[in-house]
């Protein structure tokens, strides 16, 4: 099976990615990013991927998985996947409470779904944040070059302690990939870590195409972890390539890789990024940790 766009998912593909971790001995796999967010923000987000794609690297941006919620939720459990997330994040303020309210929802009808929050920097934060911690957010999405905010800004300094406190995983997406902002790279975060190095920081995409600025932060903090999204495809290695120099490093922080895709919104098969992950050379046993082990033991998923 090609894993380019096409007639994606199916038992085929289903087949394909079960294959796979099923060669490695695994109960399945664990997606620590994939997107679920009311449907009409969902629906702005492919617009822009259809529109403002094609300007990111000169690459066009198909949504191999554009199809109604319950049918991707129902892919990705054929697939195989034993947890995910629901990504979501916002813009502007006033936005993020809104979206919390609607995880809550989406994380009850959807109990194989990590419960996931955001945050935006803006009055009262702290106080949706605890709110959501307590009612049960297993891991928050912040988006730097979305939101185009400072992830150190003194508004979002309480949010970050509750949730280092509360040792609740952060994806930040706030590498420089597909496009740089104003706050993305790894200094702006740095200042966050400084402040908060027990902060358990997820870098999304492997913080392309800072790869190895955030491999040193990962180096310097436990607590920094990194997520594969996009990372080693053959799209992102024509957008922005990973240097080789680099996979003794990777190889090493092989505890602190977790399996990432950017379901639905992927313009290749999700199939593409476990292939892209394996042909690294990195061996079975850092395939096992990066697409279930570690993920599973940092959000406490049994085996069987």
């Amino acid at each position: 099976m090609s894993d380019q766009p096409g007639a994606a998912g199916g038992s085929e593909e289903a087949g394909e990615v079960r294959r796979f971790w099923g060669r490695l001995g695994l109960p399945g796999l664990v997606d620590v990013h994939t997107h679920f967010m009311p449907e009409r923000v969902l629906r702005k987000v492919w617009d822009y991927f259809d529109t403002a794609g094609p300007l990111v690297g000169g690459l066009e941006w198909p949504i191999t998985y554009r199809t109604e919620e319950a049918e991707r939720a129902a892919l990705l459990r054929e697939f195989g996947v034993r947890a995910f997330t629901s990504m979501l994040y916002p813009h502007k303020p006033g936005m993020a409470a809104w979206l919390n309210g609607w995880a809550v929802d989406f994380a009850r009808r959807t109990p194989d779904c990590l419960h996931t929050a955001t945050l935006f920097p803006e009055p009262g934060v702290a106080d949706y944040v605890r709110e959501a911690v307590e009612a049960g957010a297993r891991v928050f999405k912040a988006h730097v070059q979305v939101g185009a905010y400072d992830p150190a800004d003194e508004l979002l300094q309480p949010a970050w302690g509750l949730l280092a406190e509360a040792r609740i995983p952060v994806v930040v997406h706030c590498g420089s990939g597909p496009a740089p902002g104003k706050h993305t790279g790894p200094e702006p975060i740095a200042r966050v870590l400084a402040r908060h190095p027990r902060l358990r920081l997820i870098v999304a995409h492997m913080g392309m195409p800072e790869y190895e600025e955030f491999f040193g932060l990962a180096e310097r903090y436990d607590e920094v972890r990194l997520d594969t999204t996009m990372a080693f495809t053959d799209f992102g290695e024509k957008l922005m390539p990973f240097p080789r120099r680099a996979l003794p490093r990777l190889a090493a922080l092989g505890d602190r890789v977790l399996l990432g895709s950017d379901f639905p919104n992927i313009p290749y098969r999700y199939l593409h990024q476990l292939h892209a992950l394996e042909r690294l050379g990195l061996g079975q046993q850092w395939l096992r940790a990066v697409c279930h082990d570690n993920a599973a033991e940092l959000f406490g998923i049994r085996a069987g």
